[in-house]
């Protein structure tokens, strides 16, 4: 099986998966141009196209894909999705013979309170709750939430390898080593990052485990977290959350 991203409109990614039969699957396809010049080039035929959430950067390009490949569309049960042929909900398992892929579904709301995750066949496909080194706005849920969605994923095997939807690795590492500064695991994937961007290549996938050791949003409850809670907010009522949520809202209006 072979994972490509493909970089679409300004810094996202639309996960390919093939098999070296020519099958293949696209994720969170917002731009269709880019697939289908993926698909000629590599002589392969669309099967099957997940969605994780109905933003338009991630489906924008579906319709004009169905044009040309009547496919199954495999997404949230949101009405602001018109294209998805199959519903899926937390829990169902998305089952494909060409190529052969086996994804369980896992609601992990917040940035939009539908969006769903597709775990299996050694994948992570988070869509835009989970960065590398970062994680989604908060843009239909609560801290709590979303908190409760990065603690899901938090628990899955650590082998896994995250397919995040967008280049923001260089950025969410910046942000990162102020929370963190001393976290020797978050400066050698900085670097390891700056140096595949100077090369032009994708930061993703990246394992879950480095997310782990790296990430200060799946990191609530580390030293350095709570130090930097401290060092910034007097707030009696403070808990996983509300640490959770003033670390979100630091990300939210930092221009480092």
């Amino acid at each position: 099986m072979h994972l490509i991203p493909l970089p679409a409109l300004t810094d996202n990614y639309i996960w390919l998966i093939h098999d070296d039969a020519g099958h293949a699957v696209v994720v969170d396809p917002g731009e269709a141009t880019v697939v289908e010049q993926a698909l000629r080039a590599r002589k392969l035929q669309l099967t099957a196209i997940l969605l994780t959430h109905h933003h338009h950067d991630h489906i924008g390009g579906v319709a004009e894909l169905l044009g040309s490949h009547p496919v199954p569309v495999y997404g949230p049960h949101d009405e602001r999705i018109s294209e998805t042929t199959t519903t899926v909900r937390d829990g169902d398992v998305v089952s494909l013979a060409q190529p052969l892929l086996k994804f369980e579904v896992l609601a992990i709301p917040d940035h939009t309170l539908s969006h769903i995750a597709y775990v299996g066949s050694e994948l992570l496909l988070c869509g835009d709750t989970m960065f590398s080194l970062g994680c989604g706005r908060l843009f239909e849920g609560s801290p709590a939430q979303m908190l409760a969605s990065l603690d899901r994923l938090a628990a899955l095997p650590p082998e896994l390898m995250v397919c995040a939807a967008h280049e923001y690795t260089e950025a969410n590492g910046r942000f990162a080593q102020r929370i963190d500064p001393h976290n020797s695991a978050l400066q050698a994937r900085v670097q390891d990052v700056a140096t595949r961007r100077r090369e032009q290549l994708p930061s993703l996938p990246v394992s879950l485990a480095s997310e782990l050791a790296t990430n200060p949003f799946l990191r609530v409850d580390s030293d350095a977290v709570t130090a930097w809670y401290h060092a910034n907010h007097h707030d009696a009522d403070e808990n996983r959350i509300t640490r959770f949520a003033a670390l979100r809202g630091a990300k939210d209006v930092f221009r480092g």
